[in-house]
């Protein structure tokens, strides 16, 4: 949808993937939108955790705390997982957080309380225990070029949603695709029982 107005951002709210999403890097997947215009969209898949590396590992890796055994991480952080964003940039972090903890230009309000930003700065606060309250970190993300996320809905690949901040910074990454489905009010076996139908 090309030069649609500002109004039509999807921008703050979550993807829900259907059913039958035919892309299997995206199969029951929540994503939170991050940006959403003419010239096309962003987001973070913020349930698929990235089981080969924990948020310790991620830190000693960029030199944020020290590999000597004695690391004191503040326990909200230590539980923290590292979680696939999407394809695009993998080796790139980002981190979805509370708006209590801003870098001045180097976080973005997005909506509803939730910021990104995406600086080594906001990993050390956490490291520190001085970051924002809420957090999800994510390595990669998912792109669209312009008009292709409209199409994706047309073709009824997704459901949009409001982002539940609850849903979002939940640890337990594996219940949020039904999570945000119920939010909606949908039960997923229905989703399943009418999927082929017209």
């Amino acid at each position: 949808m090309a030069g649609s107005a500002a109004t039509d951002s999807l921008e703050g709210q979550f993807l829900i993937a259907m059913p039958g999403m035919s892309d299997s890097r995206f199969e029951h997947s929540v994503i939170y939108l991050c940006s959403h215009s003419d010239q096309g969209a962003m987001g973070l898949v913020v349930n698929q955790v990235a089981r080969h590396l924990s948020l310790e590992e991620l830190l000693i890796q960029l030199d944020i705390v020290n590999d000597d055994g004695a690391i004191r991480l503040p326990s909200k952080v230590r539980d923290m997982s590292v979680h696939k964003g999407g394809p695009v940039e993998v080796e790139r972090g980002f981190v979805l957080h509370s708006d209590d903890f801003m870098l001045n230009q180097s976080t973005l309000a997005i909506d509803n309380g939730i910021c990104l930003t995406a600086t080594l700065e906001i990993l050390r606060a956490l490291a520190q225990g001085t970051g924002p309250t809420q957090a999800m970190l994510a390595l990669g993300y998912a792109g669209w070029a312009p008009g292709q996320l409209e199409n994706e809905i047309q073709a009824n690949g997704w459901l949009t949603a409001p982002a539940d901040p609850d849903i979002l910074f939940d640890q337990a990454s594996d219940k949020k695709w039904h999570r945000a489905l119920a939010s909606m009010g949908i039960d997923p076996a229905m989703l399943y029982a009418d999927a082929g139908h017209a």
